[in-house]
């Protein structure tokens, strides 16, 4: 190649897959032409010849490309391929697939678990645990005929003085539908059973009660009251939601089932007519499955079997009653009911994979600084920052303990009782006796004004000001000094 310039065709590197770049070997070239026949590798037989070649004549003819490695399964041949494989991509995400086969693993368990919990919950056709079924059948026998309706334009037909309305849900009314319901009850000469209302439905449907947020710690309760079908009834499960009547002025209610002082089942008489309202504050004694305990079916009995003919009033989606008035809901009444536990599945989906991909904070460890630090910078970058704190006690503490830790082992005292004011402070004074008496008879041991002095200086108090503070550092460097040469 002397005098002629490089070929960029010859001197550009030819990519090879990793295999072929291994098994094939390497060699120069002076021209075409020219080239030198590969050398087989060490430790390997060369090929033989071919047939018809001469078998000690070297050829002439370029050499064949080397015979290259089969390729890897996870790696195409013939280049070099930096993409992540499949089992590269599987390994970094399967940790992510496994969460989310979790979290739908247990919301589909959770889907099958709760999706019979309401089903036919206080309905009187529903012979499930949380249905009504049994109760409307013990009316049934006893001349009660029971009546379910779906809208509110049914139950306020159905309204009459011989007729009881209980109303399943009043929470699921709009205040439309609760207008219009209180409306054609009052003056009816019914009775009307508001099963658990809330807050927001007893200020329309009964005026005179209201509910108090706390709810209950008791299921069954006693009566406590003089209601008749109470009292015959006895213990029943009305433990619930609470309300208040202090506002209720007729002295013919009745407050019974007590808890804290609140009554959880409350009947407030209609003015001028024979109705009432009954307001109770669990529907458990209606239950299929808690109708025999205690007294829930002797009161559920007696306050639905007043009157010959019973109104089921189940509220539903499908009431036309029930269409939103778009002037007056707002846009969490647009949510759906469970907007609140599914934000909260959220979160705590989030926090646990914010865990999981968060940094591991293990135990501290002791690294190598990257850059040396010489000992004078550290002292005096230390004694900065005590002094701009202003801690003059804190430098003064730190300077006594590190003299009395190198004077201990110098008069031969225990490092444990290197702070001990009662072991260093004699021992100290002693041997500076001797070294300024060497040949005279010895010093008085323990001489009251030289440890008084010594206890001044080891576990004195801290210095008022920065003088006194380079007087203490001085004074302590030169009693170091003084026992190490005595």
């Amino acid at each position: 190649m002397t005098g002629t310039s490089p070929d960029p065709q010859r001197m550009a590197p030819r990519q090879t897959s990793a295999p072929e770049s291994a098994a094939a070997p390497q060699h120069t070239s002076n021209g075409p032409g020219t080239g030198t026949p590969p050398h087989p590798p060490t430790g390997t037989a060369a090929a033989p010849p071919g047939p018809g070649a001469p078998g000690t004549a070297p050829s002439t003819s370029p050499p064949g490309p080397a015979p290259s490695l089969p390729p890897r399964g996870d790696e195409p041949s013939g280049t070099t391929s930096t993409a992540p494989t499949t089992r590269r991509v599987w390994f970094r995400a399967r940790g992510i697939v496994l969460a989310a086969l979790v979290l739908l693993a247990a919301a589909i368990v959770i889907a099958l678990v709760r999706s019979d919990a309401q089903h036919g919950r206080l309905d009187p056709r529903s012979a499930d645990p949380l249905g009504s079924h049994a109760v409307a059948a013990l009316l049934a026998e006893r001349g009660v005929s029971t009546r379910t309706v779906t809208t509110v334009a049914e139950a306020r037909e159905a309204t009459g003085p011989d007729t009881t309305l209980l109303v399943a849900d009043p929470d699921l009314l709009t205040n439309r539908q609760q207008l219009q319901l209180r409306t054609a009850v009052t003056g009816s000469g019914g009775r009307t059973v508001l099963i658990a209302p809330s807050a927001a439905s007893t200020g329309r449907l009964a005026p005179q009660v209201s509910a108090d947020p706390a709810l209950s710690i008791d299921s069954t309760l006693t009566p406590g009251c003089t209601f008749p079908a109470a009292r015959r009834a006895g213990a029943a499960d009305t433990g619930g939601l609470r309300y208040d009547t202090s506002s209720t002025s007729s002295p013919t209610g009745d407050s019974c089932y007590f808890s804290d002082g609140l009554p959880t089942l409350v009947r407030v008489p209609d003015a001028g007519t024979t109705g009432d309202t009954v307001v109770l504050g669990a529907p458990d004694i209606l239950y299929n499955d808690r109708l025999d305990a205690q007294g829930n079916a002797s009161l559920a009995l007696q306050l639905l079997g007043s009157r010959p003919h019973l109104v089921w009033y189940l509220p539903s989606l499908s009431d036309p009653a029930a269409a939103p008035d778009t002037g007056s809901r707002s846009f969490y009444d647009l949510i759906p009911s469970g907007w609140l536990w599914g934000a909260l599945e959220a979160a705590v989906a989030v926090a646990l994979a914010a865990l999981w991909r968060a940094r591991r904070l293990g135990p501290l460890v002791r690294e190598r600084l990257p850059v040396a630090i010489r000992a004078s910078e550290a002292a005096e970058g230390r004694a900065r920052l005590y002094r701009k704190a202003d801690a003059r006690d804190r430098a003064a503490d730190s300077l006594r303990t590190a003299t009395r830790n190198r004077l201990a082992p110098l008069i031969g005292t225990p490092p444990a009782h290197a702070h001990s004011p009662e072991v260093l402070l004699p021992a100290l004074a002693a041997r500076l006796a001797r070294a300024e008496r060497p040949a005279g008879p010895p010093a008085p041991p323990g001489a009251p004004e030289r440890e008084r002095n010594l206890h001044a200086l080891l576990f004195g108090p801290p210095p008022r000001d920065d003088a006194a503070l380079i007087a203490l550092a001085d004074n302590l460097d030169a009693l170091e000094g003084e026992v190490r040469h005595s």
